[in-house]
């Protein structure tokens, strides 16, 4: 979910175990030239969700962490992609803290459906969060580094 902390934690992952790291979000805004918002707001929601699908689906990665923005669970192709090659793991943070982290949702590029609400978007995302994730990291009230250790403990017993 946005502002769940994928990207500051998938840098300090990265740092921390050596790895590559990819953020999808840059790599679309890279690709198309512009950034998510300006696709959303020029081309919509679909189009934009069959660009972050084609970038996520064709990413040829090893021993990398990659941040996905939230969308990208709205493809089963794309997900089914990462999982080939990779663990998928939930940050589970609770709405409320979602909502406060997040203080500007029109400028972050964040599919939402016309009509819909933040709170919208994370009652349908959380569902599907937890059947594409291998592993659910609950990040509520907890510090990045204990996140980021957490989840280097969940990967070596995965191993």
């Amino acid at each position: 979910m946005s502002g769940a902390g994928k990207s500051t934690l998938g840098v300090l992952l990265a740092k921390a175990l050596g790895m590559d790291y990819v953020d999808t979000d840059i790599v679309i805004q890279q690709d198309e030239g512009r950034l998510l918002q300006e696709i959303i707001d020029h081309d919509g929601l679909e189009k934009f969700m069959e660009v972050e699908e084609k970038v996520v689906s064709e990413l040829q990665l090893e021993n990398c962490i990659i941040s996905t923005g939230g969308s990208v669970i709205y493809s089963e192709k794309a997900m089914h992609a990462l999982k080939q090659n990779g663990l998928i793991i939930y940050l589970h943070v609770p709405y409320e803290e979602i909502q406060r982290r997040l203080t500007n949702i029109t400028t972050r590029g964040i599919v939402i459906k016309k009509g819909n609400s933040l709170k919208d978007v994370y009652e349908e995302r959380v569902p599907l969060y937890k059947k594409y994730g291998d592993q659910t990291i609950d990040c509520s009230n907890k510090d990045i580094e204990h996140c980021v250790s957490e989840i280097i403990e969940n990967i070596r017993e995965f191993d």
